[in-house]
Order: C-alpha cells, then structure tokens, then sequence
C-alpha cells in the first residue's frame, strides 16, 4: 500500500512518498508510539542508516530508497523535489545488534546486554533492546549466565552460524516457493518471476541466499558464513552471484555511498536510444531554411532608436 507520510512543517525535506503496510502507520495508535525515525548504525558498513520504530509492540523497520532521474511528486498543492520512493520493510533487531556483540567479544568475557549495546554516534541504538522479542532472541547468538535476575551474554559463534544458516534455509525455502529465478538464466537486472528453474542449482539458491543474508552482517562474518555453508568463493573476474543482478540499489537512506543509483556501473553509460519510424522521417526532411522551436520562444531584441 503505498502510504503520504508528511511531517506538519514547510520544509519539503520533512515529507516523503512511503510504501508502508498499514500496521506501519496505524492511525489509531496512541501518540506516545507513534512511529518514528532514527539514525542507526548500519551492520555492514558501519555507517548512519535511516530506519524507522513502529507502533508498540515495538518493531525494526528497514527504510530503503527507490529513485529515478528527474522524478518529483505532487502532494497536495505543492511539488516535493525529492523524488524518492522510500520503503518500509519489517527487519530483525539482531541484525543491528550483532556488531555490538563482535566488538565486546574480544574481552571475552560475560556482560549485561544494555552495557554491550552502547554507541556514542547512535545514542539510539539502546532502543533496540525494546524491540520485541529481542531479549529472547539473543540466545541464538550468545552464550548466557543468569546471576540472581540479571543476564549476561558473551558472544558465541558456535551459535551464531546456526542461526544465519537457518535464515539461509528459510530465504532458500522462500526464493523457490516464489519462483525467483537464481541460476545461469538471470538476464535481466532486476527480480524476475519464472517457471523455468530448470538451470538453478542447489548452490545457486544457497549462494543467492547467502548474497541477500551478507546485506545484513559485516563482511567478516559474512566470509565465514561462506565457509560454513561450503561454497566457494567466486573469483573470477567479471562473475558475479545472482544477487548482485539487480536493477534496485539496495544500499540504505542516509548511506555514504549514492544509493539513487544502481548496482551496476555499466549503467552509468547510457546505451543509444532507437529512433522510431516518424523520427527517422522527420530526419531526412530539409531543415534549410527553418527557423529551430528555440527561437519562437527567444526574448525579442529591441530596434534602437535613431
């Protein structure tokens, strides 16, 4: 459902076209969990990333960015320049969690899980340990030591590779009841929909789950992840896993990298536009002679007078 999210101000950088369920943006919900955005640190890059709090039960939202060249909207009577197309996904808090847990992991030794997750750049990172669920979930990738009431978590990764093998197992499962097409037959840039899968391998579904999965993770863990599921590492040049054959930048708002453009750097050349049948018509018409549109609309120079 795609969603007007707009801020009450006159600055046009305060609104945005949002594609969102509507559980995202419940208008019945109560003020005090009204969703909201926030700079958090992203997991792969280590950079700020835009993501958003739902209402209570408090959940991780992903925001992404969609944009073409030369594109606004109207809303209402004005013109909103920024002509991206943000949206909204459900995303695991742990994911967000992970480079805290990695960081602490070289003392080696237990801690209270609000003394690990700590950033000094994203005081806000302490909201994640709100999320629902997130305290239940961190014993798939820790270790923990109950002492009277309180918890404390060392980071295992033992555990941890469980755990991503199983979000591997799951993507794989969810890649091939919808029919995405993984293997040596993905010519186009973007997800494509196919009954012939006849060409995809086991290995191109784990790897194309895998390349999805490394979005979330830092690439050290990422490489591990790699060795773990068995698959080699692709080294050959110009070769690329089927992930990164899509038209969509899935880098995060706020990143440092320009995320309104796509993946692929051959794009950046822009091939030879076709001219059709009319257009090649009008090219071979004399033009001798013929003033251009250009110069009914020029400004008329004044005769000076004599």
């Amino acid at each position: 459902m795609t969603t007007r999210r707009k801020r009450r101000t006159n600055a046009q950088a305060d609104q945005w076209v949002v594609i969102a369920a509507d559980s995202v943006l419940d208008s019945t919900a109560k003020k005090s969990s009204d969703p909201v955005f926030v700079r958090l640190r992203n997991p792969t890059t280590g950079d700020g990333s835009l993501y958003m709090f739902g209402s209570e039960p408090l959940q991780l939202y992903e925001v992404k960015a969609f944009n073409e060249d030369y594109h606004s909207w109207f809303i209402g009577q004005t013109v909103q320049q920024d002509g991206r197309l943000l949206y909204i996904t459900p995303m695991d808090p742990l994911y967000l969690v992970m480079p805290y847990l990695l960081k602490a992991a070289k003392e080696g030794k237990f801690q209270p899980v609000q003394q690990i997750v700590v950033d000094e750049d994203f005081p806000n990172c302490s909201r994640l340990l709100k999320c629902s669920h997130i305290l239940k979930s961190l014993c798939h990738v820790t270790e923990e030591k109950e002492v009277g009431s309180q918890k404390f978590h060392r980071y295992s990764q033992e555990k941890t590779m469980k755990w991503l093998n199983k979000k591997v197992d799951r993507t794989v499962k969810a890649l091939k009841s919808s029919q995405t097409c993984v293997g040596g037959g993905v010519k186009s840039s973007t997800f494509i929909r196919t009954t012939q899968q006849s060409d995809a391998q086991e290995e191109d579904y784990l790897r194309y789950a895998h390349g999805l999965i490394s979005e979330y993770i830092p690439e050290d863990l990422s490489k591990d992840l790699l060795k773990d599921l068995q698959l080699p590492e692709i080294t050959s040049p110009g070769v690329e896993p089927p992930m990164k054959k899509r038209k969509l930048s899935d880098k995060p708002v706020e990143a440092e990298e320009d995320y309104t453009k796509f993946n692929s750097g051959d794009l950046n050349k822009k091939p030879a536009k076709k001219l059709t049948a009319a257009q090649k018509t009008l090219a071979k018409v004399d033009k001798t002679g013929m003033k251009s549109l250009s110069a009914f609309f020029s400004p008329k120079v004044k005769a000076e007078k004599k």
